[in-house]
Formats: C-alpha cells, sequence, structure tokens
C-alpha cells in the first residue's frame, strides 16, 4: 500500500520532467498543451505527495532544487525508456508503413516538405508522420523513429549520417540595405544583428573569424523559429544569419538580400540523419534514409560531396 501511495501518476511526471527540463512552467504548459494552472497543479501534487519542494519560485521564473535536479534525472530516464518500449510496440503493430519523423521546423518546412513528394511516389505504401522539435536527440527522439538536427556529428548513442552542409548567410531588406549598406564585415556592427536560440556558429563566432571584435555587437530579438528570424528581416526589423538553403525563395522574389561581403567567413552548418541502433532496421526507416541519403547526395560542402564525407 505505501509503494501505491509514493507512484506519482503519469500526468504529475511529465508535468514535471518538462518543466524541469525548460525550467519553466509556462513553456512546459505549451509543449504538453496545458494550461499553465494544470501544470503547476500537476507539480504541486508531486511535491505533496513527495513531501519535497523541486523548484524555487523566484518572481516568474523557476529553478531547480538539488532533489529537483536529482529526481528529473532519475524521470527523464525513466520516461525515455516507457517511450521507447512503447515505439516498439507500436512499431510492430505498424511494421513496413509508418515512420514518425522529428525534424526541425525550419529543415521541415523550406527543404523536406519540397521533395517529399519524390518518396511517396517510390513508396506509395509507406506513411511518414512529421513533427518538429528542437534540442538534442536523446529528447527529441522520444517517441520517434528518427530525427533531421543540426550539430557537428558528435552525438553518442545514436546512428547518424550526415546529410548536407549549408552556408550561413548574411541577409538583409533591401531597403534596409539602401539605407545601411553592408560592405564589410565592420559594417555590420552598425545594424541589429536578430539571432536564433542555441543555433550556432551564431554572429560571435562568424564576426570573430572575420577579424571583428564582436563585444560591440548590438544583437536584436531573438527567435526560437528560423522561419519568423527570417520574416522580421523581411519586414526590415534587423539583419539575420540563415543557412542559404532556407532563404532562397525570399531572395528569387527580391524580398531579401545576400550582400556580397568579401571579409566577412561564412560558417556552415551541417545536418544530420540521426536514429536509435534499436531502429536501424526497422524497414520505413530503411527506405526513407536510403531515399534521403540519395537525395542529398548531390549537395556540396565547400565544392565537395556531401556523400565522400
Amino acid at each position: 500500500m505505501f509503494l501505491r501511495k509514493l507512484t506519482p501518476s503519469m500526468s504529475q511526471l511529465l508535468a514535471f520532467e518538462s518543466a524541469a527540463r525548460h525550467e519553466s512552467f509556462t513553456k512546459a504548459a505549451q509543449e504538453l498543451h496545458l494550461t499553465q494552472a494544470a501544470v503547476s497543479r500537476h507539480i504541486q501534487a508531486l511535491e505533496t505527495l513527495l513531501q519535497t519542494q523541486f523548484f524555487d519560485r523566484v518572481g516568474r521564473q523557476v529553478r531547480l532544487t538539488r532533489d529537483g535536479e536529482r529526481y528529473a534525472q532519475e524521470i527523464s530516464h525513466a520516461l525515455h525508456r516507457i517511450r521507447s518500449a512503447s515505439t516498439q510496440v507500436y512499431g510492430r503493430r505498424h511494421e513496413g508503413r509508418s515512420l514518425k519523423l522529428a525534424v526541425l521546423p525550419i529543415f521541415g518546412s523550406k527543404w523536406l516538405m519540397q521533395r517529399i513528394t519524390r518518396f511517396y511516389d517510390r513508396h506509395p505504401e509507406l506513411q511518414v508522420d512529421i513533427h518538429t522539435r528542437i534540442g538534442e536527440p536523446d529528447l527529441a527522439l522520444a517517441g520517434m523513429d528518427a530525427y533531421i538536427n543540426l550539430g557537428s556529428g558528435d552525438w553518442e548513442d545514436v546512428r547518424q549520417h550526415h546529410l548536407l552542409d549549408a552556408r550561413a548567410r548574411v541577409v538583409v531588406s533591401p531597403d534596409l540595405l539602401k539605407q545601411k549598406p553592408i560592405r564589410t564585415a565592420k559594417d555590420l556592427l552598425s545594424h541589429r544583428l536578430l539571432h536564433v536560440t542555441e543555433h550556432s556558429p551564431g554572429w560571435k563566432e562568424s564576426l570573430l573569424a572575420s577579424g571583428v571584435d564582436p563585444s560591440g555587437v548590438r544583437l536584436g530579438a531573438q527567435f526560437e523559429h528560423t522561419a519568423h528570424l527570417i520574416q522580421a528581416v523581411v519586414g526590415g526589423l534587423g539583419v539575420g544569419l540563415v543557412s542559404d538553403l532556407f532563404v532562397q525563395e525570399e531572395c528569387r522574389q527580391g524580398v531579401l538580400v545576400m550582400p556580397d561581403i568579401p571579409d566577412f567567413a561564412e560558417q556552415y552548418k551541417s545536418y544530420y540523419l540521426l536514429y536509435p541502433p534499436e531502429r536501424a532496421d526497422f524497414p520505413p526507416l530503411q527506405a526513407f534514409r536510403d531515399w534521403l541519403l540519395e537525395e542529398t547526395s548531390g549537395l556540396t560542402r565547400r565544392g565537395t560531396p556531401a556523400a565522400a564525407r
């Protein structure tokens, strides 16, 4: 009876794990499609059940206590195992038909969606369920068969296939460029530089590589999604640093410009297909992986075929 009383509900655990990961009840509520009040109630009930405090509440912010950190680590591993077991059962039931794929939002909307019909033309019997994720594979792969992510290829405990590389290009609206021309890397310091949360390399890395002291940089608004940053640049809010793959249509339409800056050191961003080793033999994943590697085989990095890496 005692053990049963000390077993929290899944709603309480999910609310706690999400809030602990984000250190935000608001973001947890958005992720779980709940109200912030509901998340708070679940966590308060969990704290009452276990007679401890998992968060220090400072104004509108929350921080994990020591007990909260320890519990979050154990719970995240436990939930991952539950999701993994559920995925395997689901996968066996739908074997040969459905693939659950997590993608970065901008990669999905600006690259994958433009090509996915070619996969269906080849495999009409399969289905790809696409979910947007931002973050590390151990979290983004929860409940997923595979994940397309940005990184350097140094993840552990996942299979990974390099797909393509894209240059991080400076983009600006034509009107703003007329007002404040950008001819050298130093000219960027006079602009409001918009940036995306947790994406690297960013402005400071690129300016340092260009020999420009980034201490005087005027960072503007920060965006969680690259698509929102692109729209802000189109609207003239500031200058963006975006993978060239994702602004081709805007440049063709003339609403964005990629100025020629000879001394600006353009950085490269790499995209990978990741999946747990135990999903390697899953037929829909095999079919999608083979198609995706074929689709990206002709794309280049600094003049070198991506397939040669």
